[in-house]
Order: C-alpha cells, then structure tokens, then sequence
C-alpha cells in the first residue's frame, strides 16, 4: 500500500549531519567514513571539546579510509545536509526500558528538532534516539516535515538481531534468513513467524524437508533473546552502538543511492491494519526521498492482533507527552 510521495528529480548531497557525539553518535559517523557512501560529516554535541576529539581521531583514520571532510558543527551547519541523524540524548540505564527514557529525551527533542529543521528545512531526518518510535513522533510534529521525510532506526537492529538468532539456530548465514521484527523497537515487538522463510520455504517447510526443529518453545526463546538483547548488553558494557550505527549506515545508503531497499523502520502509520496515527516500524521501501511506501505484510490474526497492542502501548506513551512547553 502506497501511502506517499511526489517524486523528486534533485541529486541529493552527500553530506550527512549527526547531533549527538556519544557512543552511538561517534560509532556511526566512524562506521560512515569507512562505508565512503558521503562527502561530508558534521558532528555536533552540546560539549564542544568532546564532538572535536572525536572528529581529530577520525579524521587521522581518512587517509586509511575515504577522502571525507569531517568537522565540528553547530546547527547552522545541518543546512544542506541529505540527512540529519539525532543520535543525542540521555542514555538507557540498566534496568530501564526505553519507554522511561520518554520524558526525559522529549524534552532534549523539544530542543533540538526545531533548530535543525530551521536551518535544513528540505533535508531529512533518521532519528534513532530511544524510545526511537516515541521521539520519531514528536519529531514529526515538532518539524512539520512531510511524514516520510521522517523516520525512526525502528526495529532494524531487532531485526538483525532475530535473523542473527534463526542463523546461530540453524547453522547458516544470517544473511541467508529472512524474517522480520516490527511494531515497537521495545518490549512490544512482533516477531513475524508466518512470513520467515529460509530459501524460499516457511521455516516449518525448511525444518521438514532438512531435518531440523524449531518447536514453540525454540521460537519463544529465540524471540526473548532478541527483545532482551539490548538490556544484556547494557548489563554487560552499559550501551549498545556497533549493530546500530551499521544499520544506521544501511539507511543512509538506501536514501543516498536512492536503491530502493526494503527496511524495517519506524514510520508514520495512517491506516493500516486499523491502526491510525502513530510510528512504529513495518518494512518500508527507502530511497532518495525518505519513506517511498510501506509494505503491507499478509500477517495472521495473532500478529496483527500482537500489533496493534504494540500501536496501543506507544499510542499510550505518546498521549502522555506534553509538547506545549
């Protein structure tokens, strides 16, 4: 179902803005310089000696990498850029789901979001800043950017992880699975059972025809692995940021090759599945315009009904937020 866009003939530039210069910030520009996808980085941080540290390390890497030009910035800098990325904002602590995060980091959106669209107003923006689906929202209405020209990491990273798990389950190339997390990048996601497939067959067609088992009790394990992941990790080392700044690279390619890719992002839902008014990830076709269209998933009622509890629980959250301040 095509929900956008008009076409657009200009040639995007290839310079890409990041607000934020922490661990998710910093990894994802390190991870864009080395992908040679832009021309320029702008990194910019509410501590100045920090965003200009970390631009010194990476730009000693640019003569191992790609010529890139990549500097300390202010928002005045985010003119011209294809693409903003908010990276900034307080980190999850352990213990905390991203849904606590909300208050908090609406109120550092409250400031940011306005400024980079006063100075960008055509550019678009790939927030991924949690609880991502939350701050995509308010990030929307805070620009009065066209819904597609917004849009959230979403469940990328979730569903890179769940195609990890499957691969790690069966022995194969995570690459070689194909399966999809969508609805909240939380503790509401939605694993997508029916439609994952290896090679073409229903995983329960590819267990029988080769031998191998992936029962209920498989399923439900695999899908807590890959909800928890992030809450393990930060238990551990205290954040998490290689898996998502390569998917935020993966966004940013598909919008700067303009290739079309289908991504499981956060986006603005207007109707689908009975589900009105509110962003939470389904596979989305990116290109050089943002959003192009949502891919409507022929999902069983479990699921569907599994999605709209996901919709209501952030439709709740973002009930509760006051932007008026």
């Amino acid at each position: 179902m095509k929900e956008h866009t008009m076409p657009d003939n200009t040639q995007p530039t290839r310079k890409i803005s990041i607000v934020g210069a922490g661990n998710v910030g910093a990894t994802f520009a390190y991870a864009l310089l080395l992908s040679g996808l832009c021309s320029e980085i702008i990194l910019i941080d509410q501590d100045p000696m920090k965003a200009e540290g970390e631009v010194m390390d990476l730009n000693h890497a640019v003569p191992l990498a790609h010529p890139t030009r990549i500097r300390v910035g202010d928002y005045r800098d985010c003119a011209s850029s294809a693409i903003t990325v908010i990276t900034a904002g307080t980190a999850q602590r352990p213990g905390e789901t991203r849904l606590d995060l909300v208050k908090r980091n609406a109120a550092i959106f409250q400031k940011i979001i306005p400024q980079v669209v006063k100075n960008n107003p055509d550019g678009i923006l790939l927030i991924t800043t949690n609880p991502v689906d939350i701050l995509s929202h308010i990030s929307m209405k805070l620009s009065g950017l066209p819904d597609h020209k917004v849009l959230g990491s979403g469940t990328i990273l979730d569903t890179a992880r769940f195609r990890y798990l499957l691969g790690q389950h069966f022995n194969l190339d995570a690459r070689s699975v194909h399966a999809f997390i969508i609805g909240e990048h939380g503790d509401s996601e939605v694993p997508v059972w029916s439609l994952a497939n290896i090679a073409g067959m229903p995983i329960e067609q590819y267990c029988r025809a080769n031998g191998c088992d992936c029962n209920e009790t498989t399923r439900n394990d695999i899908y807590l692995q890959t909800r928890n992941a992030a809450y393990q990790i930060i238990e551990r080392k205290g954040a998490t940021y290689y898996a998502i700044a390569s998917g935020l690279v993966r966004i940013v390619e598909s919008i700067l090759r303009d290739q079309h890719t289908i991504l499981s992002v956060s986006t603005h839902i207007k109707g689908l599945y009975d589900i009105k008014d509110v962003f939470l990830s389904l596979p989305c076709v990116i290109n050089r315009n943002g959003i192009d269209r949502i891919i409507q998933l022929p999902l069983d009622q479990s699921e569907i009904s599994a999605l709209q509890q996901s919709a209501k629980a952030l439709k709740d959250v973002m009930h509760s937020i006051d932007l008026t301040n």
